[in-house]
């Protein structure tokens, strides 16, 4: 069965029209002949949308009871059997009440889709969970109930119903959005002026990475390469040399002349393997970009310019930056080079040619040292200086029997093994030597440097020519070979140091260890300067060291490698030994990487200790939340009760006084009960509440929580197993702990079936189970349930504050017990409170089981345990 199709319309913020939208598309459809239904809609009391429900065939709403509440929600089984073409289903972000078919809204949602129903329903952006935070941030308001991005990108189309935010609050303040009595409230808070137009732009760029995805796709189905420049995208092309800095920033900066547009930097590594970049080049470098808000990518290719365009291609790039050519004039004749093929090629893509340091005026490269040994370059000059004139000998003493073809040959192999044994300079030598040799003994006429013939002429210089040629190629080879082992090398070496930093638990340690144990290093120090700005500009400090004593400053080191970049304040000092510039350029690679880690090191540090910082705020958070209700409640209650008396006592009868009175006293001890819940938790959090723990029976705690709970307690039915053994608790707390239980219980207990207490031993513990038939909580939130100020949806006034189970759950361990929930057979909720069992003391002990009592009761009293 194929799958309905989704349509979302987005809005920024409540009140932009999206309801108002859905139904006008549900009418045309309707017009249309397509089967429309209205599965559920929402017109908060607008009456210009109410008016647009008429005319559409509407499901009725499923009724739900919570709590002694009545809700409506949206039938899904309804709408199934209906099988409408088209359901309108608003508010995709909704939490149902306990006890519909699925937990959110958008989960009916794929349930109609999945039935083949196309459904139209509406969504604000503070709903997505990727912007809930953000809008968190802005709006300083949080958002419970979020739908994943997933789900809303998967529709076939999303549509944005965009309104400015004046337009927005002028249709706010005439009473087209909210009550008249909320319109102050809300224009000064979450809708300010500032709050909608970041939601709008919020809302716009969200959409806009939705069609760039769309579009994407669009291309690759229709194997579209050219660009189209619907959005700025910004390549930067990083070979690994010292410029990439300078590209990365003006391309950033190009990036940033366009609002939104993305900035890439991208790597063509050869597809040979041979490593033509500097790693700590490019670890910096993609530093960098991360930096400034670029994402970094390395592809693989033989033809540079190829892969650069195809990359560039593949994003849909608009604009590509490359670094000036430091190739030198005479390459420049020989091949045009990759800046040059690559802007020829580049067709729409604009290219911006960036100049930099080492363009003009750099030194040369250095001359590169023969990839061979100097045992085999010596040897290849040993058999150039002796071998030949051996080999001359031996072909005088023939007696002229070979040709001079024949002579040519056998010196051309003699100059071939040079080129193998020692490398192209000696081969070199040979050739010019093994020339001059058949020149001068072979060569009609004999012991002249003369040449009589014109194909001997011919002959010779072939000799020359092949002899140079099979000289280089032999060279080159080796050459390959040696830098194709040294990038295996490096390569391997970087990956086990990537490995090192991301399976350690302390990431730079280890890194620095390995560099040593890699270069065969006695010792590796990390410092950082300290004195930058003070009166000592050169102090440092040693922030990790391995293996010999720390060096105390670079300079102490054999070998002194400045960390990302020369203005840093990270320095790494080696001793044991001196680098070459190949290896120094792979240890630059291991100090960016020793730069990261440091960096990681000091966020987790910070995040630490932000960490009970975020949760204090987060609990002083929901405790404002909490109690912003349940104190004012009681309070008022109880200052209308007394004022009523203080005012008009004199008027009253007998009865209203005491029902007054009755009020003002409930209400006062909701409150105190409330402080005293609030200053427990806090004395429990800090491990300071007093308690004094006594052997109890629970025969003689039991009828007194049912008596504080009266008279909604007198139905509770308990029953206690024969011979249930005492237990050590503080009795005043233990009782605090069943009240709050049972209250939770006979919150959640339908009419006519009260909870159950039983308690019974079973394995040395005595076990309180207080259990309910209520809707009970799913065992993925039962963790939840004893945070503090958590009540998992439930706003019922006089409610509480949501400490019950988390005070509940300390207290219980403070006892050395435990707190757990399960499920009730049939449907509910059942809380267990085990507690150690106490057994009578023997007689004939000698005081010595009082005393371990005694002692057990003092440890106990000195304990307590935090809320789960």
């Amino acid at each position: 069965m194929t799958s309905g199709e989704l349509r979302v319309y987005l809005g920024a913020a409540p009140g932009v029209g999206k309801t108002y939208r859905m139904l006008e598309e549900g009418h045309r459809r309707a017009e249309r002949g397509t089967d429309v239904v209205v599965a559920l809609v929402e017109t908060h009391g607008r009456a210009q949308t109410a008016a647009l429900v008429d005319g559409l065939d509407l499901v009725p709403r499923r009724t739900l009871v919570h709590r002694g509440v009545t809700f409506t929600e949206m039938d899904v089984d309804a709408v199934l059997a209906r099988r409408p073409q088209v359901a309108l289903v608003d508010e995709l972000a909704h939490t149902n009440v306990p006890g519909s078919r699925n937990a959110k809204r958008w989960q009916d949602v794929e349930m109609l889709l999945d039935a083949g129903i196309t459904v139209i329903t509406t969504l604000n952006v503070q709903h997505l969970e990727s912007l809930n935070d953000v809008v968190r941030q802005i709006t300083g308001a949080a958002q419970r109930e979020t739908v994943p991005d997933a789900v809303v990108r998967a529709a076939e189309q999303i549509e944005l119903v965009d309104s400015t935010p004046e337009a927005l609050r002028r249709r706010m303040a005439h009473g087209n959005v909210y009550p008249a009595d909320r319109v102050d409230a809300a224009l000064g808070t979450y809708f300010r002026v500032g709050n909608l137009a970041a939601l709008r732009e919020l809302a716009l760029l969200w959409v806009a990475d939705k069609v760039d995805d769309e579009l994407d796709r669009y291309r690759a189905a229709h194997s579209i390469d050219t660009t189209w420049e619907a959005r700025e995208r910004v390549v930067v092309a990083l070979t690994g040399g010292p410029e990439g800095e300078t590209l990365v920033r003006r391309a950033a900066r190009i990036a940033d002349r366009s609002k939104g547009s993305d900035l890439l930097a991208v790597h063509v590594a050869r597809n040979d393997g041979l490593a033509g970049a500097d790693p700590a080049h490019l670890a910096r470098q993609r530093l960098l970009v991360e930096a400034v808000g670029g994402t970094y990518h390395q592809v693989v290719g033989g033809d540079v310019p190829t892969a650069l365009l195809d990359f560039a291609r593949g994003v849909n790039a608009t604009q590509l930056v490359l670094g000036a050519s430091r190739r030198g004039r005479l390459a420049h004749l020989l091949s045009p080079g990759t800046v040059a093929t690559t802007t020829a090629r580049s067709g729409t893509i604009d290219v911006h040619l960036v100049t930099h340091e080492a363009t003009s005026g750099a030194r040369p490269d250095p001359v590169r040292r023969s990839a061979l040994s100097g045992r085999r370059r010596a040897t290849g000059y040993a058999l150039t200086v002796l071998g030949l004139p051996l080999l001359t000998a031996g072909l005088l003493a023939l007696g002229g029997t070979l040709s001079l073809p024949s002579d040519i040959l056998v010196m051309l192999a003699a100059v071939v093994a040079v080129a193998l044994v020692g490398g192209r300079r000696p081969a070199v030598l040979a050739a010019l030597g093994a020339f001059a040799l058949l020149n001068y003994f072979f060569t009609p006429p004999v012991g002249l440097f003369t040449i009589a013939e014109r194909e001997n002429v011919l002959a010779l210089s072939v000799f020359l020519v092949v002899a140079l040629a099979v000289a280089t190629v032999v060279d080159l080879a080796a050459r390959r070979t040696t830098e194709a082992a040294r990038a295996r090398a490096e390569a391997e070496t970087l990956s086990t140091l990537a490995g090192s930093v991301l399976r350690g638990s302390r990431p730079l340690p280890a890194l620095l260890d390995q560099l040593r144990e890699t270069f065969g290093l006695t010792g590796v120090t990390l410092l950082e300067r300290v004195g930058r700005g003070t009166a000592d500009p050169d102090a440092w400090q040693v922030v990790t060291a391995v293996g010999d004593r720390p060096a105390a400053r670079p300079a102490d080191g054999d070998v002194e490698v400045t960390v990302a970049g020369p203005d840093s304040d990270l320095s790494l000092a080696l001793t044991g030994r001196s680098l070459d510039a190949a290896d120094r350029r792979l240890v630059e690679a291991f100090a960016a990487q020793a730069a990261v880690a440091l960096t990681q090191e000091r966020l987790a540090a910070r995040a630490a200790q932000a960490g009970p910082l975020a949760e204090i705020d987060r609990l002083r958070t929901a405790l404002l939340d909490a109690v912003s209700h349940d104190l004012r409640t009681p309070l008022a209650t109880a200052t209308t009760a007394v004022e009523t008396l203080r005012t008009h006592g004199g008027m009253l009868d007998d009865d209203d006084r005491t029902t007054l009175l009755d009020d003002a006293g409930s209400s006062l001890a909701r409150l105190g009960r409330l402080v005293e819940n609030l200053l427990d938790m806090s004395r429990l959090q800090a491990g300071a509440l007093a308690m004094t723990l006594e052997v109890v029976d629970l025969a003689d705690v039991l009828p007194q929580v049912l008596d504080d709970l009266a008279p909604a307690g007198r139905g509770v039915a308990v029953r206690v197993a024969d011979g249930v053994p005492a237990v050590r608790v503080d009795p005043a707390l233990l009782e605090r702990v069943l009240v709050n239980l049972l209250a939770n219980a006979l919150r959640h207990s339908p009419p006519g079936a009260p909870p159950v207490v039983r308690a019974s031993e079973h394995g040395g513990e005595v076990q309180i189970r207080v259990v309910d038939s209520g809707p009970g909580v799913p065992s993925t939130e039962w963790d939840r349930i004893f945070l503090p100020f958590q009540r998992l949806g439930d706003t019922e006034a006089g409610t509480g504050v949501g400490l019950g189970l988390a005070l509940s759950r300390g207290l219980v361990e403070a006892f050395g017990g435990s707190l757990t929930p399960e499920h009730t057979p049939g449907g509910g909720l059942t809380m267990t409170v085990s507690l150690p069992a106490v057994r009578d003391p023997l007689p004939d002990a000698d005081g010595a089981a009082d005393a371990a009592d005694a002692a057990d009761a003092a440890d106990a009293a000195t304990t307590t345990g935090s809320p789960a």
